[in-house]
């Protein structure tokens, strides 16, 4: 039914952000430069938080939002168990200790009815991860963060434009980290934006994300022992080109995923839930197979028909590293994570498809 191979993702870059880009390239400052400052500008308008600071991915800014609330050595931090393995990786490379929370098999954000059994005295921080672009239960995340005394990382990474009752997600926490990777609504090919609402948190951030340096006396001061997380100016000039579109690409991947959710009718198929009072930005399609279907040989049928199908996210203590250092029995533990991470397919959206596009693709999935 398809006549050529559909990828799971293709970021739609046009001659204006091409030629933004060349912009940069011929005009010799590569750098963190004015398109740095105009994206950063622009996430903080339209997310509605204080700062926004560019940094050079998404792992990035989890990593600096941990280091500048001073966790570490001998803090624990609770986790979804079914994420990607970012989430839980800057924690270990803060030398902290990864708390993992099973999922809402649903929405296959965290269960925050599991959260606070997780809780124990050297817990310091929650990250709600907003999986595949639908919004977490975030105010109940916010409401146990604050009745606990804990740090909120927003890890935001697909969901640039999700909300709860109208509020947009990375704006409720201490700190909100979105993706700029290339299957994100918007890309700079690799780059994070981390936003706060905290001046202390940003200026610090910003101090991190180039090498410790503070500007003192107009000199450069080396504060920090920091790292190289800044993003080039011509990255930056490739995003804000884009993200002038953004409100169309997000209406866009609505309509596709309507046109999924209308059209699929395979009963050995379970389709993604949008909750009331939330939105999805719909980073990912993301579906569950009957247990009497293999994820492999489906994903092998889905391509062989043209499809660029995939599993959606890692169930982290299933990992090697993870399975071997905590040792948990994460099939007992956390079954709807491990469900959703053997059992998940997701399935191609983005912007330059077009609906017949997707209704052949559900059509092909009802044969499943």
């Amino acid at each position: 039914m398809l006549s050529n191979f559909v990828p799971l993702a293709s970021p739609d870059i046009n001659e204006t952000d091409i030629n933004r880009v060349v912009g940069v390239l011929k005009s010799g400052m590569l750098v963190q430069g004015e398109n740095v400052g105009l994206l950063e500008t622009f996430f903080s308008d339209y997310l509605g938080a204080e700062y926004a600071s560019a940094l050079s991915n998404g792992t990035s800014t989890l990593h600096l939002a941990l280091i500048t609330l001073g966790i570490g050595a001998g803090d624990e931090v609770i986790v979804p168990a079914f994420s990607y393995v970012a989430t839980a990786n800057v924690v270990e490379l803060v030398g902290a200790k990864c708390i993992f929370v099973d999922i809402d098999e649903n929405t296959f954000n965290i269960d925050v009815n599991k959260i606070k059994e997780a809780i124990t005295p050297n817990t310091k921080a929650i990250i709600p991860v907003h999986e595949f672009g639908l919004a977490c239960n975030i105010e109940s995340v916010m409401d146990i963060a604050r009745e606990h005394n804990l740090y909120v990382i927003e890890d935001a990474a697909c969901a640039l434009g999700a909300t709860q009752n109208n509020k947009k997600v990375g704006t409720f926490g201490d700190f909100g980290s979105f993706s700029l990777h290339p299957r994100k609504s918007i890309t700079s090919g690799e780059g994070g934006i981390l936003t706060t609402n905290n001046p202390g948190y940003s200026a610090k951030v910003r101090i991190l994300r180039n090498h410790g340096i503070e500007m003192q006396d107009g000199r450069m001061e080396f504060v920090e022992a920091g790292y190289n997380y800044r993003m080039t100016d011509f990255q930056a000039a490739l995003a804000h080109s884009q993200i002038q579109r953004l409100d169309n690409i997000l209406a866009m991947k609505q309509t596709l995923a309507e046109v999924y959710l209308s059209e699929i009718n395979n009963p050995k198929i379970t389709l993604p839930v949008v909750p009331e009072g939330r939105n999805h930005t719909w980073q990912t399609f993301h579906v569950l197979i009957d247990d009497s279907l293999q994820q492999n040989e489906v994903l092998e049928f889905l391509r062989s028909n043209k499809i660029g199908a995939n599993y959606g996210a890692q169930c982290i203590p299933a990992m090697k590293y993870y399975a071997d250092k905590y040792n948990l029995d994460y099939r007992e533990k956390f079954p709807n994570a491990y469900r959703a991470y053997s059992k998940g397919i997701a399935l191609p959206l983005y912007e330059k498809l077009t609906e017949d596009t997707v209704f052949k693709i559900s059509q092909i999935v009802n044969r499943i």
